[in-house]
């Protein structure tokens, strides 16, 4: 990554570097759950706060539509979704940015343990999210636009 205004790039090359550790140690052919447990492992000794398994709501017109697990969380401000595929995907990078867009998280990383170490990069600005942005105030909440300019507030965990 050559680009040095990349938003969170200091914790992500750190995740990346500890991708590349994971898979240079353990390989290909294992379960996702193996490589989400090693790389959360590698990435702590780095010195990130890594969540596993993120639970995030999907908010439509005031009303919850969904549900997910973030793979992890890193720092409190990357979401990774981790694969054990052949190849990468349009639907991986798709479900990705869907996560960030209905999130306050702006950057992702997309990590594949196939027959070769892959990784994409993505980043949605909650400026450009549209009705399921999330923007943090200043009071430690974030409100989840609606549309037609109504807002619902939610906790941010420290």
């Amino acid at each position: 990554m050559q680009n040095v205004n990349l938003k969170h790039r200091e914790i992500t090359d750190i995740i990346l570097r500890g991708f590349f550790t994971v898979y240079n140690e353990l390989g290909y052919g294992f379960l996702e759950k193996v490589y989400e447990n090693a790389l959360a492992i590698e990435l702590a000794d780095l010195g990130l706060t890594v969540a596993q398994q993120v639970p995030v709501e999907v908010v439509y017109k005031r009303k919850q539509v969904g549900h997910y697990e973030a793979d992890l969380v890193v720092n409190d401000l990357v979401i990774v979704e981790l694969k054990a595929a052949d190849e990468l995907i349009k639907k991986h990078e798709a479900q990705l940015l869907n996560y960030l867009k209905a999130t306050r998280f702006e950057v992702g990383l997309l990590l594949n343990f196939g027959p070769d170490p892959r990784f994409k990069r993505k980043a949605f600005d909650n400026a450009r999210k549209g009705n399921l942005s999330w923007i943090p105030s200043q009071f430690g909440q974030a409100e989840t636009k609606l549309g037609r300019g109504e807002t619902r507030k939610n906790q941010i965990k420290d």
